[in-house]
C-alpha cells in the first residue's frame, strides 16, 4: 500500500474529526463520504470496526504505513510505560512531527517533505529520514540555505501554537525537542487503548 495522497477533506469526513487540521468540507458536510451521503443507514459497528477505524485514524494522522505503525508498535510493547501512550510518544518523537509542531510546517504531509528535501538538521547534521527517532535534548533546525524558503515563512507567519516538551525560536529557526511529552500534553483525539486491543488480538 502507497502512501495516501488523495483528498484529506475526504478522510477527514470518514472519521468526521479535523484530522488534517480545519476542514471547510467538513464543515459543511459532517458525515461520511458516499453517493448516499447522510441519507445512508448505518448499523452499529463491530467492536473490530470501531479499533480498526482508530488505527487508522491515528496512521492517517501521523502519516504512518501500517509495517512502521507495526513497527512502533512492538517498540512500545517491549517498552516499560502504557503501551498506548508510548506508541503516541513514539510517533510525536518522530523527526517530521517535531518539525511540524515547531510551525515550520502547516502541515504533517508538508514537514515530511522540508525533511526529506535536506532543509532541516538535527544537532548540526543534516537528516532526511522522516522517521528518525529524537533523543530528549536533540536540536532541530533548518539548514542555513534553506531559511529563506517562502513555504517555511508562510508556516511560521500562521504558527502560534506552543508546546510544553518543545522549544523554538522564530528568529533563528532553531528549537530543542525538549522532552517526552506526557500523554496529557499530546493534543490528537485518538483512543489508544482500543488500538492496543486490535494488536492484541
Amino acid at each position: 500500500m502507497a502512501r495516501y495522497r488523495g483528498p484529506k477533506a475526504k478522510i477527514a469526513r470518514r472519521f468526521r474529526e479535523p484530522i488534517f487540521g480545519p476542514s471547510k468540507a467538513l464543515e459543511k458536510k459532517n458525515y461520511p463520504p458516499g453517493m448516499h451521503g447522510n441519507a445512508r443507514r448505518r448499523g452499529k459497528e463491530s467492536e473490530y470496526a470501531v479499533q480498526l477505524k482508530e488505527k487508522q485514524k491515528a496512521k492517517y494522522t501521523y502519516g504512518v504505513l501500517e509495517k512502521q505503525f507495526r513497527l512502533m508498535f512492538e517498540k512500545a510493547v517491549r517498552s516499560t510505560g502504557i503501551t498506548g501512550e508510548v506508541l503516541l510518544q513514539l510517533c510525536e518523537s518522530r523527526l517530521d512531527n517535531v518539525v511540524y509542531r515547531m510551525g515550520l510546517s502547516r502541515s504533517r504531509r508538508g514537514a515530511r517533505q522540508l525533511v526529506s528535501h535536506r532543509h532541516i538538521t538535527v544537532n548540526g547534521q543534516l537528516v532526511n529520514i522522516p522517521s528518525y527517532q529524537l533523543q530528549p535534548g536533540d536540536e532541530v533546525a533548518v539548514r542555513e540555505k534553506s531559511k529563506s524558503l517562502t513555504a517555511i515563512d508562510d508556516a511560521l507567519s500562521s504558527s502560534d501554537k506552543v508546546y510544553d516538551f518543545i522549544t523554538f525560536n522564530k528568529a533563528s529557526m532553531k528549537g530543542t525537542f525538549v522532552t517526552v511529552p506526557e500523554r496529557l500534553q499530546i493534543p490528537e483525539n485518538i483512543k489508544e487503548q482500543l488500538i492496543v486491543e486490535l494488536y492484541s488480538k
